[in-house]
């Protein structure tokens, strides 16, 4: 079992989307609540990230933002998280965001989401982020992006061992579960190894 203390969710800002994926949101964020284990996300005030946020918060748990000053400035942010933190840029915001994190979470989301996910996956594939990636396959909407990945394998541009860096799950039970018991990364060989 890993030791997770906090989980670094990726997530839309959009409210006009279906809504299973603001039940998903707050099931993960209850979840996450309930298990003392710390949120860290983007301080976003709309759609999956507020909303997940205010679930974590709900159930008694708290929650990190870290937030682009110029965020702040249009008022973007979340103003009732438990810490908030102002960086400079966006490229400040998500290597925090992996450094306070033992585990991701990433659930549905457009562009923001997708760069935050790719990258981490890439973090990964150098060495440079060892723990768990869980992807939250909500209403299979992350199907196509999986498909592009494993067909990323199966050209070479991804080595085979290299489809074991993320892991899908189809509930936010079962993504909370995964980060518990993935193994984490061994850099130096680039492949799995028991802890």
């Amino acid at each position: 079992m890993n030791k997770i203390n906090s989980v670094c969710v990726y997530s839309a800002s959009s409210t006009k989307i279906d809504p299973v994926y603001f039940d998903a949101a707050h099931d993960l964020g209850t979840l996450l609540g309930r298990q003392h284990i710390r949120l860290i996300n983007g301080a976003g005030n709309m759609g999956l990230m507020s909303a997940v946020s205010d679930a974590v918060l709900a159930a008694g748990g708290e929650v990190t933002g870290v937030i682009p000053r110029f965020m702040v400035e249009q008022r973007w942010h979340h103003t009732g998280l438990t810490k908030l933190v102002e960086v400079e840029n966006m490229h400040e915001r998500k290597k925090l965001m992996a450094d306070l994190s033992n585990a991701v979470i990433a659930l549905p989301g457009g562009c923001g989401t997708l760069e935050e996910l790719l990258e981490i996956i890439t973090w990964k594939q150098l060495g440079l982020y060892l723990n768990p990636i869980v992807i939250l396959n909500i209403k299979g909407y992350f199907d196509p992006l999986l498909a592009m990945l494993q067909r990323a394998v199966e050209e070479n541009f991804m080595r085979a061992q290299h489809g074991a860096i993320w892991h899908v799950a189809e509930t936010a039970q079962e993504a909370v579960e995964l980060v518990h018991t993935i193994p984490l990364w061994d850099a130096s060989i680039r492949k799995f190894a028991a802890i």
